[in-house]
């Protein structure tokens, strides 16, 4: 049971924006955050007191220290079922709960720090990978030898942050392909890649761009659901000529090639150009078949990124068998961040024929990999018009369900049989009532991986069943417009956080990198608001979030350090809870911990 905990998180009570760069435009004034001196650090290798000692480890008595020891342990086993200390409770060093990789990271005291909306300065013992104790600052009067100080002078701390749903691959290949989130039609779309094709010409391109040594051209981002004109081949063969051609929409559900590209992959759109669904998905995966080296450098810098933003985990849902590129990545020396790595239908005979399962540690990923969920993918996506719908779409169609209701119910008694959580990719109000009715039948709990659009009647199902949603507040603004074109009057149900909420659902909140930024502070921004700084009004803020309820939906349940935690901590300049949804949506992280070791700052 203890190894499924991390995917049914209990929200204390659940919150996000983000621009197409993932960066804040906002400028923070100088009155948003309170002013901070530079965090002083304090090796203490060697600290002992003069006798003095923290409550619970010193003052020797007749008993036998073996016997006291014993006494101890029990006595924190007791407290940890009774109810975890506040944040005000005296320290207490007896051992806590540790994995062999964790144990590493050198005990640690995070001293002069507040936990959010407490105004009261508490220190923080990382010990062993877990949250140790919690005291008033400056009650302590020793610290194990060894401890190394780390004085945050009045910062905040909260619990890492994790991104749940993230194509990490995708993600780190935008970061040298060509942008395409502000083209506002095919024929601008199509004249950007055309400049970066005569700049090839002149001057080369980078790799990952491609172009340059014969390499195909690789856009990403474009959004021909709100486009007035619509891409042809005959359009993007006009702006590029000979050169191979690939553009990936921002949903990942859609490619738009030119007659080059295809050529080159031996694929046959249509006139529009337009590959959709598994063939486009196909032909992504193909894209990303750079040399291991060069994905991984990129991996490596868009992880530096995220730790630097307080992320300490993600999901990794990339469609391909993903466990031994991580563990590479990893004895390579990545550690920015704990991976959850998913498992896909086509690879679920290997995953269970060695022994894998769902939240169990890989060995060799130095305690920072383990199984993720099955990930099935049942319909497609607003933008490609291809999420399956109750209702017809103004064009016609209701979408596409790829999985029936009956094929979905056996991967999901097999994902039960075989311990793997289930992960469902529902978007349409029809793909949402078909994977309740399997997870009913099915008799097993797990997640539904966006749940954009659901009939009134099925939210309390989520709760009944006991399922989280797993949801992206920054596709709501992202795609408010195309929602309000292709499910126009029905919107007060389009992406409905709130009511998933509100109905019991458990809410864990992510990117979909690259579909939107890896910035949990622009997610819980976007939860929060329902708006992003450009004028217009907040999209249906009846569906917002509280500051508290976002952080806890980003932090697996928790918006507070409590002892025992995993030493996955952030500390941040601000209180998350109180600042202004500017200084909030662009929150400076100052440090991020994963197991106690810093991956950020420090």
């Amino acid at each position: 049971m203890a190894d499924l905990l991390p995917f049914l998180p209990k929200l204390e009570s659940a919150t996000a924006i983000s621009s197409p760069q993932g960066h804040s435009e906002t400028e923070i004034s100088s009155q948003a955050l309170p002013q901070f001196p530079k965090i002083a650090v304090l090796d203490s290798p060697n600290t002992q007191s003069d006798g003095a000692a923290l409550p619970g480890q010193g003052d020797k008595g007749p008993l036998d220290c073996r016997l006291r020891r014993g006494l101890i342990r029990v006595c924190v086993v007791w407290l940890l079922l009774r109810g975890l200390p506040r944040s005000g409770d005296p320290f207490s060093l007896a051992a806590m709960p540790k994995t062999a990789p964790d144990a590493g990271a050198p005990d640690l005291l995070l001293t002069g720090v507040h936990q959010p909306d407490d105004m009261t300065p508490c220190d923080i013992l990382l010990s062993g990978g877990r949250v140790a104790a919690i005291a008033p600052a400056g009650s302590h009067a020793s610290v194990p030898a060894g401890t190394r100080r780390v004085d945050f002078d009045g910062r905040f701390v909260i619990p890492g942050l994790w991104d749940e749903h993230v194509h990490m691959n995708q993600w780190a290949l935008t970061l040298g392909r060509v942008d395409l989130s502000g083209a506002a039609s095919a024929r601008e779309a199509a004249a950007v890649v055309g400049a970066h094709v005569v700049g090839a010409h002149v001057g080369g391109v980078r790799d990952g761009g491609a172009v340059s040594g014969g390499r195909t051209l690789v856009g990403v981002g474009f959004r021909d659901a709100v486009w007035a004109d619509a891409p042809s081949l005959e359009l993007l063969d006009g702006a590029t000529g000979g050169v191979p051609v690939a553009l990936i929409s921002h949903d990942l559900h859609c490619v738009w090639l030119n007659s080059a590209g295809a050529a080159r992959y031996g694929v046959h759109p249509g006139p529009d150009g337009l590959l959709r669904e598994e063939p486009a998905f196909a032909l992504t995966r193909e894209l990303g078949r750079l040399p291991d080296a060069d994905v991984d450098a990129l991996v490596r810098s868009a992880g530096a990124a995220a730790a630097a933003r307080g992320i300490v985990g993600i999901v990794d849902l990339e469609m391909v068998w993903n466990r031994d590129p991580w563990l590479r990545r990893i004895a390579d020396g990545f550690d920015s961040f704990r991976v959850e790595a998913g498992v896909y239908p086509q690879d679920l005979d290997r995953a269970v024929e060695e022994g894998m399962r769902t939240c169990q540690q890989v060995p060799g990923g130095a305690g920072l990999l383990s199984v993720g969920p099955l990930k099935v993918l049942i319909d497609g996506s607003l933008n490609t018009r291809t999420a399956y719908c109750v209702d017809p779409y103004p064009h016609g169609g209701r979408g596409l369900l790829t999985v029936s209701e009956s094929e979905l119910l056996e991967l999901l008694v097999r994902a039960r049989d075989t311990r793997f959580v289930p992960a469902v990719h529902a978007i349409g109000d029809g793909a949402n009532e078909v994977a309740l009715n399997a997870f009913a039948a099915a008799g097993v709990k797990g997640r539904i991986e966006h749940a954009q659009f659901v009939r009134r009647q099925d939210f309390a199902r989520f709760g009944q069943l006991g399922l989280t949603a797993s949801v992206q507040p920054t596709h709501a603004l992202d795609d408010r417009d195309a929602a309000d074109a292709n499910w126009e009057g029905r919107t007060d149900r389009a992406f409905p956080l709130r009511s998933l909420l509100d109905a019991g659902a458990t809410l864990a909140l992510g990117s979909d990198a690259p579909v939107a930024p890896l910035e949990p502070w622009t997610t819980m921004s976007a939860a929060t608001t329902r708006a992003r700084g450009d004028g217009r009004e907040p999209w249906h803020p009846e569906q917002a979030l509280t500051r508290r309820e976002a952080l806890a939906a980003s932090a697996r349940g928790r918006s507070r350090i409590r002892v025992g935690d995993p030493a996955d901590v952030v500390v941040v300049e601000g209180d998350p809870l109180t600042v202004d949804d500017a200084a909030f949506a662009a929150m400076p992280v100052a440090a991020t911990l994963v197991a106690g070791r810093f991956s950020f700052g420090g």
